[in-house]
């Protein structure tokens, strides 16, 4: 970092970049170095009785041994300069290029032997000799497949780190520099587009596919736009992340342990939910994530019993169904009906109790099924989270979008995936009618929404566009996406919205508004940290298998910045001044203003987030257990930040957030027992 500037364009890759490839080269030609000088001591002598192709042998031997080595003597040197200095210490490494070059151009006398070489191990009239060693012709016939396949690696290599906006007339500044800036825009966005058309070729012939592939491509373009990072430097960044973030966490847990201040979280469940609701309890929440599971279908069966999922399910489906009756209205499953199987074994519901489900799973429209809960009393819609392709378009749709319902603010913005996704359902529930029909057959029955992730996003929008018709309506929602609704908006829902979210869960702090601090972050780490990319790679590998060790939360980063203030190497462009309201703060982040949001979108509904609990040292030393999760009611402002934490991704898996609940509610069972 920054990107590696060569043959006259920009690549996506840096100049310390090199170091493990370089390794790895290094060792590999080490090896044929040392195989085929055993080749020149045991064969060269024999090759001056060859009556034909001797000197063509020796010439192909001597060549071969000079060219590895005078390439080993390369790659050491790009190895060592590339290993220099700091991600942003460009000048560190500036004969990278050169010697790359070196390099690269001794692909050519390489290519030419290596023709030689095949020539030799292939066509048998070409060299006549009396003695020809199987291990001479064997090492021969292997080096020669390398060094076409290693060929064959590098134009490989070349195509992966090829940046096809690299050209230097995209980054001059032609006429001012915003114009310039928004034609590199444009064209990085047609990019994306281009890949999205090739790589989902089948999702392009849905309705909304064309509206999808240009809001995900512009989102893309405007997050990294003006800066000049590289893949391998966000990986590296979001190391350093871990370790800083880590370390501030750290000094918080210090700080709340000198205060005399109220611990934030607690495991007394008595004391949180008494502020709160009743129809808000722990109990209502673990049975509505089962059906929220639920909504999944057949491929939930699958991934969480990998063994034994297709025998769970055979005793649910129902076999030619496309020639017999169907007890429930089905849309958009198979003949086998295998989707509402996986409905009825993960909800243990009875199929007659399935009132409707529609697996119609497009670009902004999601699967979701009605069912008429006996346990609670509740006609449920369960709408079905992200698990397609389809759904990441959906989700990935985050720009703010007009969203219009009864008792709603009028400048009310909400993301605009997850309003379509709510339209859709609302449409299909007016066509089928089944709600008035569900709470006519059953009218003292209340109707309750639930969902996870993008499931749990619909879910609220949807319960803000029918509420005016049930006002009585109740929204479980499971590790809700920040990116949601505007701030006025998301308080009115707290009144009949109940949010639950688990430790690290990185969809709950996902929004445009925090991947676009995250950037901040990874570009202001970065600059800070005083360790060289390959160096901070190999750590983050050991704290994926061993965590964060002490030493490195207090040796990592510089004391101070080494550029000039209101200036950074990453960004084309230099940083704004600070603005003095913390909104503002909040929105530009030190470097640079919003490129794709302009509205901030928040966690919708009163959200209770649960955690896990460190043990005391008492507990530690008496090897008693004590409760394993404490919990608090958050705020949605307390989800504005993207953090990068181990457990972030499992937190989010909805059979952990389960468990979760149902440790939380066994331990309480335990604890009451043990009392009486």
């Amino acid at each position: 970092m920054p990107a590696l500037r060569l043959f006259g364009r920009k690549w996506l890759a840096a100049s310390d970049d090199l170091v493990f490839p370089g390794l790895f080269e290094i060792f590999v030609r080490t090896l044929w170095l040392i195989l085929i000088v055993v080749v020149h001591v045991k064969y060269y002598e024999d090759t001056w009785e060859c009556t034909r192709g001797g000197d063509y042998v020796r010439t192909y031997i001597i060549g071969m041994m000079a060219l590895l080595s005078l390439v080993i003597v390369v790659l050491v040197a790009l190895v060592n300069r590339s290993a220099k200095g700091s991600i942003t210490d460009e000048e560190a490494r500036k004969l990278v290029p050169p010697i790359l070059l070196l390099k690269l151009f001794l692909i050519i006398p390489e290519t030419v032997l290596n023709v030689f070489g095949t020539m030799w191990a292939f066509c048998k009239d070409l060299v006549v000799c009396p003695y020809e060693g199987h291990f001479s012709r064997t090492v021969i016939e292997a080096l020669v497949v390398f060094n076409w396949a290693l060929f064959g690696l590098a134009i490989f290599g070349l195509a992966l780190v090829f940046d096809p906006l690299g050209s230097r007339r995209y980054h001059e500044v032609q006429e001012t520099p915003s114009a310039g800036e928004s034609l590199r825009h444009r064209k990085v966005t047609s990019l994306w587009q281009r890949r999205f058309r090739w790589a989902f070729c089948w999702v392009k012939s849905d309705e909304h596919g064309h509206e999808a592939f240009q809001q995900v491509a512009a989102l893309l373009s405007a997050l990294f736009r003006s800066t000049d990072l590289v893949p391998s430097d966000i990986l590296a960044g979001c190391v350093l992340l871990r370790v800083k973030q880590k370390r501030e966490t750290r000094e918080m847990r210090r700080i709340q342990m000198l205060s005399d201040d109220e611990p934030k979280y607690s495991t007394d469940l008595n004391r949180i939910f008494a502020i709160a609701p009743r129809w808000m309890n722990l109990e209502n929440a673990r049975h509505f994530l089962r059906l929220s599971m639920a909504a999944y279908g057949w491929p939930f069966v699958m991934y969480r019993y990998c063994g034994t999922g297709l025998f769970r399910l055979m005793r649910e489906v129902t076999c030619c169904s496309c020639f017999r009756p169907k007890r429930t209205l089905v849309t958009d499953d198979n003949c086998c009906l295998c989707h509402l199987a996986g409905v009825k074994y993960m909800s243990k519901i009875r199929e007659d109790d399935i009132l409707f489900a529609s697996f119609r799973n497009h670009v902004f429209e999601l699967p979701f099924c009605v069912i008429a809960d006996h346990k609670t009393s509740n006609i449920v819609i369960a709408i079905r989270g992200s698990i397609s392709l389809r759904d990441m378009f959906t989700d990935l749709t985050a720009t703010s979008e007009k969203f219009e319902a009864e008792g709603l603010p009028p400048d009310t913005m909400a993301h605009k995936g997850m309003v379509c996704g709510a339209n859709y359902v609302a449409r299909r529930l007016k066509e089928v009618n089944i709600l008035d029909k569900a709470l006519e057959k059953y009218p003292e029955y209340g109707l309750v929404l639930t969902g996870h992730s993008l499931g749990a996003g619909v879910a609220c929008l949807l319960a803000l566009k029918i509420r005016h018709k049930y006002p009585d309506l109740k929204v479980y929602a499971f590790s809700t996406p920040a990116g949601l609704l505007s701030r006025d908006a998301a308080r009115l829902t707290e009144n009949f919205v109940f949010t639950v979210g688990v430790g690290d869960d990185f969809v709950m702090r996902l929004g445009v508004d925090s991947i676009e601090n995250l950037r901040t972050g990874i570009i202001q780490t970065l600059h800070a940290s005083r360790l060289p990319k390959y160096r901070i790679l190999l750590n983050g590998f050991g704290y994926a298998l061993f965590g964060v060790p002490s030493r490195d939360l207090e040796t990592t980063w510089r004391d101070e910045m080494a550029t000039a203030p209101g200036r950074s190497p990453l960004l084309n462009r230099s940083i704004p001044t600070v603005a003095a309201s913390t909104e503002a703060a909040l929105l530009s982040r030190d470097i640079c203003v919003r490129r794709f949001s302009k509205t901030r979108l928040f966690t919708a509904g009163r959200i209770l987030h649960i955690v896990s609990r460190k043990k005391t040292k008492a507990e530690r030393k008496a090897g008693t257990g004590g409760p394993s999760y404490e919990m608090r009611w958050a705020t949605a402002e307390d989800f504005m930040e993207l953090k990068v934490m181990p457990r972030m991704l499992l937190d989010h898996l909805p059979e952990n957030v389960y468990k979760t609940l149902d440790t939380v509610l066994r331990e309480q069972r335990d604890d009451v027992s043990e009392i009486i």
